[in-house]
């Protein structure tokens, strides 16, 4: 028999999971496009991307919390669900400061060190707010909320940026 902690972790664990699959299918799905109509791939940046991109951040406190979506399009304008865990949507744009800053990290190569992949992440606390960055074209950057936790540095200063920024909530 599983303990209640495992039985909360195994649902939100399956939704982490197909949100990312589901924002890489939609990630292939626009590079495919890109590729298609110009006969060449995408190139340039950390994550393969020329010029600006959107960037997208999920977050959800335990496994019956509601998820949370902000996204930052590539002129800086946000548009927020649910940020804060307390159902308002909201919209806004961050100065052009803090847009050239945040579309700066976003394409900082460290950015590939700090993947889920890369550093075999795994949940690890219950109960607590999960984040996750999703950056195009296809890098996935989580963390929680959890004491001890190391948040990867380029990664952890794109989440405060976002926090401090937004409604968005950098703890649960």
């Amino acid at each position: 028999m599983f303990r209640p902690s495992w039985t909360r972790l195994i649902p939100f664990s399956a939704g982490a999971l197909l949100a990312v699959a589901l924002t890489g299918c939609s990630m292939l799905d626009r590079a495919e496009d890109a590729t298609a109509k110009t006969g060449t791939a995408p190139t340039g940046g950390a994550s393969g991307t020329a010029g600006p991109r959107p960037i997208e951040l999920l977050q959800k406190v335990g496994a019956d919390g509601s998820v949370r979506t902000l996204l930052v399009k590539p002129d800086g304008s946000w548009d927020c669900r649910d940020c804060a865990g307390d159902g308002v949507n909201s919209t806004g744009r961050l100065t052009p400061e803090q847009t050239q800053r945040l579309q700066r990290m976003a394409t900082d190569p460290q950015l590939a060190k700090e993947t889920d992949q890369a550093r075999a992440y795994k949940l690890s606390c219950i109960d607590t707010l999960t984040s996750t960055l999703l950056i195009p074209p296809g890098l996935t950057i989580t963390q929680q909320d959890c004491p001890g936790e190391e948040r990867p540095p380029v990664a952890g200063e794109i989440l405060l940026l976002l926090t401090q920024a937004t409604p968005a909530e950098v703890k649960g």
